[in-house]
């Protein structure tokens, strides 16, 4: 009997993908959604491999966050959330287009691969962030679809910003607004 290499190199990506989430602290439906693997499967990886490190890791319970407003709502959050949107834009995290469905065409092994590589590097850019790893899911999720957040450019310095898609006012990043308001 000859056995297929790809197949179990495929779920060792997602065995690795998975700790590697775990190592961020994301809830096991996030998990579940990026790797396919089953809840049971989760939680006995977690227990195999991670219950005793002497870094103990959390595992959170209950649902992930889902509320939009969260990285517009202070100038600090919003400017986190551009540096975040921007390494997921740089390394191809989020797609070029909108996507209609982001259960289905979003979430897959080389993007989870992706996504934990722009978090961990801009944990590196911004060591006390307000962004958690799961927040940062969230973000890929809200901006692929395009409905409540989008990026879009400063109109003065030309900057990346995350912005919400419903407001009509003026683009403008954080650094140009409080240079915008102290002028004033």
């Amino acid at each position: 009997m000859r056995i297929s290499d790809n197949r179990y190199s495929r779920d060792r990506l997602r065995l690795d993908l998975a700790l590697r989430f775990m190592r961020h602290e994301a809830r096991t439906h996030t998990i579940r959604k990026w790797t396919g693997l089953t809840d049971d499967r989760i939680r006995k990886l977690y227990r195999a491999y991670l219950n005793e490190t002497p870094s103990h890791i959390a595992r959170h319970r209950g649902k992930s966050p889902g509320q939009a407003c969260f990285f517009i709502r202070t100038p600090r959050v919003q400017q986190e959330s551009a540096v975040l949107a921007s390494l997921f834009t740089l390394l191809g995290v989020i797609p070029g287009r909108v996507v209609e469905d982001s259960e289905v065409s979003l979430h897959a092994v080389a993007r989870g691969e992706r996504l934990c590589q722009a978090f961990e590097a801009y944990l590196l850019f911004v060591p006390t962030s307000q962004i958690t790893f799961e927040h940062a899911v969230l973000l890929v999720n809200e901006l692929s679809k395009g409905v409540e957040l989008r990026l879009g450019d400063c109109l003065i310095c030309g900057g990346l910003v995350v912005v919400d898609s419903l407001a009509l006012r003026d683009i403008r990043c954080g650094r140009c607004s409080e240079t915008a308001h102290s002028r004033s």
